[in-house]
């Protein structure tokens, strides 16, 4: 049995150099929650947390919905999604959402200008109903797919 799809499961990226009981560690387990929540006991609509360092030494996660957390000088991903994807929301340039629904892979980065800024974006993207937005559109119905 597989254990991830491509286009359902969500990638949650951290840095590799976080310690286990950081601040953005937390916040990807909030946002991991929320993600398995809404995927209705589906078995591939759920989250799973990746480094950075995994994320780019294994290709099949390149084309999965892949959120990140922490910003471009801490998370590699974030680094290179960084110049790529567009700023959705912004608070004050302290908290920073940026992220691309549209037709190829399903991309987004939140980030701030400190720990308690980046969880503030995880926040706000689960609230505000980016996450929501986000998962729609990972989840539609596909041809050939069990819904």
């Amino acid at each position: 049995m597989k254990l991830i799809d491509n286009s359902e499961t969500v990638v949650v990226v951290v840095s590799a150099d976080l310690s286990p009981t950081s601040d953005d560690r937390s916040a990807a387990f909030a946002l991991k929650a929320a993600v398995d929540g809404r995927g209705a006991g589906h078995p591939y609509r759920r989250a799973v947390i990746v480094s950075d360092i995994a994320w780019f030494d294994t290709p099949m996660f390149h084309d999965s919905p892949t959120i990140c957390i922490g910003g471009p000088g801490v998370n590699g991903v974030a680094g290179r999604f960084g110049a790529e994807l567009p700023t959705v929301w912004s608070d004050q340039g302290r908290s920073v959402i940026q992220a691309e629904f549209g037709d190829g892979p399903k991309r987004a980065a939140l980030w701030g200008a400190d720990a308690a800024a980046t969880t503030a974006a995880v926040d706000a993207f689960i609230t505000r109903g980016w996450l929501d937005e986000f998962l729609d559109r990972c989840w539609r119905f596909r041809a050939g797919a069990f819904a």
